[in-house]
C-alpha cells in the first residue's frame, strides 16, 4: 500500500477541478475524486487488516521516508496504525458526503470544490505523517480553506465567524509549533520524528512545559474548554459542507494530536496534567449539553452538542486507561459521522424552509419523510441509542473511566453520564418540534430529498450502523495502537 496516493489523489482532484471548463465538469470531477478517495480508504482498511492478520505487528505499517530538509533533520515520513486508518476512513466518508450535499452550489462553484478537496488533502496528510513538522504543515493546510469557505459561502455573521475561527485555530497552531520546537531541542539528535521521540525519555521538566502547550494547542481544534467559543460561530455561519468538515473532521485533528503526539510522546506530562484534563472535559461535557438545551437554531444545537461530545474524547484520553482511550478514538469516528449527517440534514431542511429555528417548523415528517427520518436517526445516535455508533463509543469511555477505583475518577464519570439525560431533553424536543405535530401551511408543498442528498445520507448512515451494530471491527482496529500508548504510560513511575 503506497500512502503517497492518499496525498496525490486529492491533490490531482483539486488540480482537475481548477482545469474544469464548467460547473457540471467541476462537480463530476469532485465526485469521482472523492469516490476514489473512499475506495482507496476502504482498500487501506482491508489491506491493513490482512497485514495484521498475517502476523505483521509492526507499530506502523506501510512506512515510507524521504529526505526533505536534512539540515534540520526533517523527513517526509509516512505510516499508519489502526487509529490512523480509522481517521482516514472517517475523512473519506465525510468528504464524499460533503461533495454530494453541495451539488446545488452555484456561487463560485470551482473555487468552492477546490477548497473542499484541499481540506481533505490536509486531513489525509495529517493522519499519515510520522514527522511532526510535516504533520504541522498539513494541519496548517486545513485552516485557511475553512476561513475562505465561511467568509465567502457562509451565512449570517460570516466575516466575524471566519475571522474568529481562523484566529483561534492559528493561536492553537502557534502553541503546537512552540511545543514541537521544545521537543525537537529536547533530544540530542534534534528530530521531529514521532517514532524516535517516542523511544527516548524526554526530561520531566521539558514535559511539564511542552505537554500543556501541545495538548491545549491541539485541544483548541477539538473545542477544549474554555477555548471552544469558535465552534458555535464557525459552525452556524459555515456552508453545509463546511460545517460537515469542520465538525466531522477538523475537530478530530485536535483529538488525534492530543492522543498521538502529546500523550504518547510525553507520558509523564499526561499523568501530571490528567486531573486538569478530566476537570476541563467534564465541564465541557455538561456545559455543552446545558448550552445546547437553550438553543432554538438547529445549527447552534448541533454546534454546542459537538462541544459536549468532543468533551468525551478528551475525557477518554485524560482517564489514561486502554479502554477509555479506545473509546475516545471510537467517539472521534462516531461523532464525525453523526455530526456530519446532522449538518447535512440541517442543510436539507434550511434549503426547503429557509429557516433553522425549531419553533418555526413542525410536521415536516408528513412532507419530507426521508429527511425527517434522517433527523430521527442522527438525533437518537446523539443521545446514545443502542444499535447506533454513539452508544458504543460513549459506553466504552464510561467503562474505561470506571476502571479507576478512586472517588475523583468515579465522580467525573458520573458527571459525564449525567449529560445523557440533558442530551435526551434537547434532542427529543428539537426532533419533536421539527418533525412532529401539525404542519404549517407554507410548508405543505415541500419536496423530499434529492438523489445526491439520499446518496450522501446513505453513506453516513452506513458508517453509523456499521459501528453501532457490529463495533468489534473498529475496536479490534484501534486497540493495538492504544495498547502501545498505554505501555508508555504504564512505565511512568
Amino acid at each position: 500500500m503506497n500512502l503517497i496516493g492518499l496525498i496525490l489523489l486529492p491533490l490531482l482532484t483539486a488540480v482537475l477541478v481548477l482545469l474544469a471548463r464548467n460547473n457540471a465538469q467541476v462537480k463530476l470531477v469532485a465526485l469521482i475524486g472523492s469516490a476514489a478517495q473512499l475506495v482507496l480508504a476502504v482498500l487501506l482498511l482491508l489491506i491493513y487488516r490482512n497485514e495484521v492478520a498475517s502476523g505483521n505487528h509492526a507499530q506502523m505499517l506501510f512506512e515510507q521516508e524521504y529526505k526533505w530538509f536534512p539540515a534540520w533533520n526533517i523527513n517526509f515520513h509516512l505510516g499508519v496504525d489502526g487509529i490512523s486508518v480509522a481517521m482516514i476512513l472517517l475523512t473519506a466518508f465525510v468528504v464524499i458526503a460533503g461533495v454530494l450535499v453541495s451539488w446545488n452550489i452555484s456561487k463560485m462553484t470551482k473555487e468552492f470544490y477546490f477548497l473542499l478537496i484541499l481540506l481533505s488533502l490536509g486531513a489525509y496528510g495529517f493522519f499519515i505523517s510520522l514527522d511532526l513538522f510535516i504533520l504541522f504543515f498539513f494541519l496548517e493546510i486545513a485552516v485557511i480553506p475553512k476561513y475562505l469557505l465561511i467568509g465567502i459561502w457562509g451565512s449570517g455573521k460570516k466575516e466575524y465567524s471566519a475571522n474568529k475561527l481562523a484566529l483561534m485555530l492559528m493561536g492553537g497552531s502557534s502553541l503546537v509549533l512552540v511545543g514541537l520546537l521544545g521537543l525537537y531541542f529536547a533530544i540530542p539528535e534534534h528530530s521531529f520524528d514521532l517514532l524516535k521521540l517516542s523511544k527516548v525519555i524526554i526530561p520531566v521538566d521539558i514535559q511539564r512545559i511542552c505537554f500543556p502547550l501541545l495538548f491545549v494547542g491541539f485541544g483548541v481544534f477539538t473545542a477544549i474548554f474554555p477555548f471552544h467559543t469558535w465552534v458555535p460561530d464557525g459552525h452556524s455561519s459555515a456552508p453545509t459542507a463546511g460545517s460537515m468538515f469542520l465538525a466531522g473532521i477538523s475537530m478530530k485533528l485536535g483529538g488525534y494530536g492530543c492522543l498521538r503526539v502529546a500523550t504518547y510522546i510525553m507520558p509523564d506530562g499526561a499523568k501530571e496534567y490528567a486531573t486538569i484534563i478530566i476537570v476541563l472535559s467534564s465541564i465541557a461535557i455538561l456545559y455543552g449539553a446545558f448550552a445546547t438545551m437553550m438553543q432554538q437554531d438547529l445549527k447552534y444545537i448541533n454546534a454546542y452538542s459537538s462541544i459536549s461530545h468532543c468533551g468525551f474524547v478528551l475525557l477518554g484520553i485524560g482517564m489514561l486507561t486502554k479502554t477509555a482511550m479506545t473509546g475516545a478514538v471510537m467517539q472521534m469516528v462516531s461523532h464525525g459521522l453523526m455530526t456530519a449527517l446532522f449538518f447535512a440534514v440541517i442543510g436539507m431542511i434550511y434549503e426547503r424552509t429557509n429557516t433553522r429555528q425549531v419553533n418555526e417548523m413542525g410536521g415536516l415528517l408528513k412532507v419530507m419523510p426521508f429527511i425527517a427520518t434522517l433527523l430521527f436517526i442522527v438525533g437518537l445516535c446523539s443521545l446514545g441509542l443502542p444499535g447506533l455508533s454513539g452508544f458504543v463509543a460513549e459506553m466504552t469511555i464510561f467503562m474505561g473511566s470506571w476502571e479507576h477505583p478512586d472517588m475523583f475518577h468515579r465522580v467525573a464519570t458520573i458527571v459525564a453520564c449525567m449529560s445523557i439525560v440533558v442530551t435526551a431533553v434537547y434532542i427529543l424536543r428539537a426532533i419533536g418540534q421539527t418533525a412532529m405535530g401539525p404542519i404549517k401551511e407554507e410548508y405543505q408543498n415541500l419536496s423530499d430529498a434529492k438523489w445526491n442528498e439520499v446518496a450522501a445520507a446513505v453513506i453516513l448512515v452506513t458508517g453509523i450502523l456499521a459501528i453501532g451494530i457490529a463495533p468489534t471491527w473498529l475496536n479490534d482496529l484501534i486497540r493495538p495502537a492504544t495498547e502501545i500508548i498505554m505501555q508508555k504510560i504504564s512505565a511512568v513511575k
